[in-house]
């Protein structure tokens, strides 16, 4: 199989990953809801939490779609997403480490992370949007700290940036037909 058949494949397994995208940015936004209520510890947890709880939401909603969320056996691109994963679970750690030393830390250092993860996504889905939403994640959590973003308002940031790139990506990823 070749990059762009593998890419193709996981187009359509996945719906581009538009709606692990937009399953997330709901998580960020429930986040931001309880970090409203001035509970910073819930709040972190309920991204961390519920960042976990991405993947099969998402893969339900996926085959409840029609696609099977999941790549054909062999594509060498599924590495990669593991990869990408474990660098997840890695930056989530850190990011809740540092939020012990303070709190208004632990968004920007998820929104690294994510839009970190998201510029490998372009390899992923041979989607080049996922650049554009990379970049402004990580320029988003730069801009938290920059600008001494209150806590309960630094979730937000993640989840509209998220819920608006997700449905660009589904499209794209909708009109994949199977190899």
């Amino acid at each position: 199989m070749n990059i762009l058949d593998a890419q193709k494949d996981m187009r359509y397994g996945y719906l581009g990953g538009g709606v692990g995208m937009f399953v997330s940015g709901v998580v960020w936004l429930i986040s931001g809801i309880i970090a409203l209520n001035g509970e910073a510890n819930q709040a972190i947890w309920t991204l961390l939490i519920g960042g976990a709880l991405i993947s099969p939401i998402s893969g339900i909603i996926t085959k409840i779609l029609g696609r099977p969320d999941k790549a054909t056996s062999g594509n060498p691109l599924l590495n990669l997403a593991m990869e990408g994963t474990v660098w997840l679970i890695f930056g989530s750690l850190i990011a809740y480490g540092i939020s012990q030393l303070n709190p208004l830390w632990f968004y920007p250092a998820m929104l690294f992370t994510i839009g970190g993860r998201y510029l490998t996504f372009s390899t992923l889905y041979g989607i080049r949007i996922y650049w554009l939403c990379g970049a402004l994640l990580a320029l988003a959590g730069f801009a938290l700290v920059v600008f001494n973003v209150p806590f309960n308002f630094q979730a937000f940031s993640g989840a509209l940036i998220e819920i608006l790139f997700a449905p660009f990506i589904f499209l794209i990823g909708r009109k994949e037909v199977k190899l």
